[in-house]
């Protein structure tokens, strides 16, 4: 199932499908989950539309932000979200992951939600594309996965 350059997390919620969704189409809801344990999000712009953009910075404790920024692709309602992931200024331009002091990040990846209830719980797929190997791809599964548990909690 995982192709090179792929990150796939799996995660169930004993959450209706409508709040995982909510978690990821609403701006004040997205800041409450955004970014690994150690960081918070004070900044989120959501357009969710198909071809709406997002903006959302990740503050660590010292007040140094990492600012990130796509475009909507897909939308299917409740099912599935398709987004680009690029790194970015707080103007929303699109720029090198080297500026956070990552090396080899592309300038552009691929992120693709999909949302399914399951007898009264909601599974959640996040496939990551785009990531490259090795450290980077590691970081960004503790990342992810600390941002999911901060989302389960955002649900209770």
């Amino acid at each position: 199932m995982k192709n090179q350059n792929e990150l796939v997390i799996v995660r169930t919620f004993n959450a209706a499908k409508e709040k995982v969704w909510h978690a990821w189409s609403d701006e004040e809801h997205f800041k409450q989950w955004w970014g690994p344990k150690e960081f918070t999000c004070p900044d989120c712009t959501i357009d969710f539309k198909v071809g709406g953009k997002w903006l959302a910075s990740m503050m660590d404790e010292k007040g140094n932000k990492i600012w990130a920024t796509g475009v909507y692709k897909e939308i299917i309602p409740y099912e599935k979200i398709v987004f680009t992931d690029c790194f970015a200024d707080e103007k929303s331009n699109v720029i090198s992951s080297e500026v956070y002091g990552m090396k080899g990040v592309p300038m552009e990846m691929l992120v693709t939600v999909l949302i399914k209830e399951i007898k009264g719980k909601t599974e959640m797929t996040i496939i990551h594309k785009g990531l490259p190997e090795g450290e980077l791809s590691k970081g960004a599964n503790i990342g992810w996965n600390t941002s999911i548990d901060k989302m389960e909690e955002s649900f209770k």
